[in-house]
């Protein structure tokens, strides 16, 4: 994923321990890696919907010009490529969310935008041509475990182990 991804890890002890119970019993743990990443694609999802971050603030407004011209007024939604680029690639230790958007970077984490080669950035904003040497965007994070997630991850761990300790 070469657009944006971001590594984080559980630190709860308890969905740790479950998690290394759920090993032992099973040779490929690669299912519980996949229902969690499918919980955490339709929770990024979500923030596309609430436009809100994994903490639940919501995203920086846009700047008024550029929101007077976009085709709608949703933030990060102009075409729907980022979200709907968002996928997960469950190992069996891990799970790997985020997206190969070259643009969902600077919308996560925030930046400056500046001319490569020109010696100034040119676009139109509101009809008129707009002439800068930097343009500077919000932080607008999308990906991310919510506490919602963290309680997503423990249920799908204690349900597997459930599931699995039945089994034997």
């Amino acid at each position: 994923m070469s657009g944006v991804s971001i590594t984080m890890q559980v630190r709860d002890a308890e969905v740790r321990r479950g998690f290394r119970q759920l090993e032992r019993m099973m040779a490929n743990t690669t299912p519980v890696m996949a229902a969690i990443g499918t919980g955490l694609v339709g929770s990024t999802h979500m923030r596309f919907v609430t436009q809100t971050d994994p903490e639940g603030q919501a995203w920086a407004a846009l700047n008024s010009g550029y929101a007077a011209q976009k085709r709608n007024s949703r933030i990060l939604s102009e075409s729907g490529r980022l979200r709907d680029s968002i996928n997960s690639r469950p190992g069996n230790d891990e799970v790997l969310v985020g997206t190969n958007v070259i643009y969902a970077a600077i919308h996560q984490f925030g930046g400056d935008i500046v001319p490569k080669s020109a010696s100034h950035l040119w676009f139109r904003i509101g009809g008129a041509l707009i002439k800068a040497s930097k343009v500077t965007l919000p932080a607008r994070p999308f990906l991310g475990i919510s506490s919602e997630d963290e309680a997503m991850i423990s249920e799908t761990v204690f349900g597997f182990l459930e599931r699995y300790s039945t089994r034997r």
